[in-house]
């Protein structure tokens, strides 16, 4: 029998039985979650099930970030909808203000070859952790509150071999607007994207995160990589270095598709209106102006991507007729940047700092464009009316690319 990938690995470990792609399976959940979009609905759904109880209340999470803090009454309605939930099953709660749940998740909740249930498409984002990581509807997390269990099929993988070095100022989310581009926004479709090579194994774990978090922006299920010293490093500065678990593919593994890109070719790519798979070059766009700069999200909210911008800004000004909203992903990354002084360059440079959570990414408040605005955001989608009105265009660039045409007020790398 060949080897298995790191999809079969794990959906194999809670299955108690070796799985094959294709083949439908029950497997046991370690971590659920849902955040204020998609909480009501499964909590309506669970107490149709007619459980009395949660399956793992510690392992059950509802966050508050998309719309934190509350925008309009009917949400906040909403919210206490998820609250009372929360108390009265002793499910886990994150409230506004405490970042976006697929930073709280790898922050806190998730280890290497556990299986996370979210009702969020970018679930996914925790694969980098070496879990299988996947969104699904409402219905399906109710299943897995009340029995610990879900159903899937298991996926196919894709090996994406990232050999080479990045150019100077080039980062994972070029590397992934690339890679989608040259695949197209369906082109994983319920396949397993599985990261590896010399480029991949030199990437810190904030770069990972990014690229398993727009895995779904290719159709994918999951997107998932090796366990290492940097993931090892990562568990132990969150106070959870025992959950480490040593997880690699096997040599032999078979692969639907084997796709190698040499990291030092990538030149900063932006995603186009209205389409994630719609990507062209920075340095073709200069005619286009902006009218907003976003900095922040589940894609690339973390320190580090805050590091670049502020390095950029430093006694700089924003573009007049730019406004620039930064977003930390957490009140761990918050605090962080204020105590390396990154929000007083902000706040010099121009910038509106939001709270820790999901901002104007999903078109809720906190940034909404005006119609026929254009956004360069760093977030992972652009879909006609993402950010609140479907008579904006957003591009979708790295940090590095946000910071630079804040500065000039039009796309430039």
């Amino acid at each position: 029998m060949s080897g298995l990938t790191l999809a079969q690995k794990i959906i194999s470990q809670h299955c108690d039985k070796t799985v094959t792609p294709g083949e439908l399976v029950i497997a046991r959940v370690d971590v659920a979650a849902v955040q204020d979009g998609t909480g009501p609905l499964t909590i309506q759904e669970f107490k149709k099930l007619g459980k009395s109880k949660l399956a793992n209340p510690s392992r059950t999470i509802l966050f508050i970030d998309h719309a934190a803090p509350s925008p309009r009454k009917e949400l906040s309605n909403s919210h206490l909808v998820i609250r009372d939930f929360a108390k009265e099953y002793g499910a886990v709660i994150s409230d506004i203000g405490e970042g976006v749940c697929h930073q709280r998740l790898v922050e806190s909740f998730v280890n290497p070859n556990e299986i996370l249930v979210g009702a969020d498409s970018h679930t996914c984002t925790s694969g980098a952790l070496g879990a299988f990581a996947t969104g699904m509807g409402s219905t399906d997390i109710a299943v897995a509150f009340a029995l610990g269990k879900t159903w899937l099929k298991v996926p196919s993988s894709f090996k994406i071999v990232v050999n080479g070095k990045f150019k100077e100022n080039v980062c994972s989310k070029d590397l992934m607007l690339y890679l989608i581009g040259k695949i197209g926004a369906d082109g994983a479709t319920y396949r397993a994207l599985e990261f590896c090579g010399e480029a991949i194994k030199n990437m810190s774990m904030t770069e990972r995160f990014t690229l398993a978090n727009m895995a779904v922006e290719a159709g994918a299920k999951a997107g998932l990589f090796e366990t290492d010293d940097k993931t090892l490093e990562f568990l132990r500065e969150n106070g959870r270095e025992e959950k480490f678990v040593e997880l690699k593919m096997d040599d032999d593994a078979e692969y639907e598709r084997v796709i190698e890109i040499d990291a030092s070719e990538i030149i900063p790519c932006v995603s186009c209106p209205h389409t994630v798979d719609n990507v062209k070059f920075a340095k073709d766009l200069k005619d286009i102006k902006v009218n907003q700069v976003f900095v922040g999200t589940c894609t690339n909210g973390r320190i580090e991507d805050l590091r670049v911008v502020a390095a950029v800004l430093k006694g700089k000004k924003k573009h007049p007729d730019v406004r620039m909203i930064i977003v930390p992903a957490s009140p761990k990354i918050y605090l962080q940047a204020a105590k390396e002084g990154l929000i007083q360059t902000f706040i010099e440079a121009g910038a509106t700092f939001l709270p820790a959570g999901c901002g104007p990414c999903v078109g809720v408040h906190g940034g909404i464009l005006g119609d026929g605005e254009v956004c360069l955001a760093t977030q992972n989608r652009n879909f006609q009316g993402r950010m609140g009105n479907t008579k904006g265009f957003i591009y979708l660039a790295s940090p590095y690319v946000a910071a630079k045409t804040a500065i000039a007020g039009y796309i430039t790398d």
